[in-house]
């Protein structure tokens, strides 16, 4: 079934050049979505947008020039701004008593201020409009503590509460909000991350010396799997939901 609303709707995807971000923008190119494309990795932002039919921009959404300029040129490119999919972060792998300040500042600057930044300025589009959605992809450990990663599960508690305060502030103007909290997902990151950090088939299984449930369905997500909770909840078929998380994780945080 074709979700309505997706067609022909201008969407913005940040994080678009790789990864998840590269799934969710190939999957709404595929549902006829016109699509602005922003990750600071320049030249593969660029190739994605080219390949999708859509508009590239390089920005460091660290950033606030940047990212003015980048929202601008997209909503000029658009020529109207009816989604936005924030999905640029970053993750360092460390227990906290060794991690640096930068590692642990990074998190925080790109996941959370970079989200909110990007957010605030495709909002003041949309207000014009009085309609919007955006969809933020956090993680199920925003949700749960892991072991080597609390700088990266704090920063998504972050992003995961702010984007509800969005929804609270932006529903009076027709503007919906909501989350997408992904567990271990088919990426060149986590692959990197299981090599890293020993998990393998312990991911799948649990293993109790990193406090760590399995997951019940006996697989790790697939970028699909992701992008459909995202599409959805860009659609028209979502119309009376806001300050929602969807978790995506085949039942691994136990519905925590």
């Amino acid at each position: 079934m074709e979700l309505s609303g997706i067609r022909d709707a201008g969407i913005i995807v940040t994080g678009a050049a790789q990864g998840i971000g590269e799934g969710v923008a190939r999957h709404l190119a595929a549902g006829g979505a016109q699509l602005a494309l922003i990750d600071r990795q320049a030249e593969q932002v660029a190739a994605m947008a080219d390949a999708l039919g859509g508009h590239g921009f390089a920005a460091d959404v660290t950033d606030e020039a940047s990212v003015e300029a980048a929202i601008t040129g997209a909503a000029d490119a658009l020529g109207t701004i009816d989604g936005l999919v924030n999905i640029a972060g970053v993750q360092h792998l460390g227990p906290l008593i060794d991690q640096s300040a930068d590692e642990f500042d990074a998190h925080f600057n790109v996941n959370l201020r970079g989200t909110w930044l990007v957010t605030r300025h495709v909002a003041r589009h949309m207000t014009e409009n009085k309609s919007g959605s955006i969809v933020t992809v956090s993680s199920n450990a925003a949700r749960v503590p892991r072991v080597r990663q609390g700088a990266y599960c704090a920063s998504k508690a972050g992003v995961s509460h702010l984007m509800r305060v969005f929804a609270l502030e932006l529903g009076p103007t027709g503007i919906r909000v909501n989350t997408v909290a992904p567990g271990a997902t088919e990426t060149p990151m986590i692959r990197r991350m299981m090599e890293g950090m020993g998990f393998g088939e312990a991911m799948l299984k649990g293993d109790l010396d990193n406090f760590r449930t399995g997951v019940p369905l006996g697989r790790i997500a697939q970028v699909d799997d992701v992008a459909d909770a995202v599409a959805f909840l860009l659609s028209d078929q979502s119309r009376y939901i806001t300050m929602h998380e969807m978790v995506v994780d085949g039942g691994a945080t136990l519905g925590a």
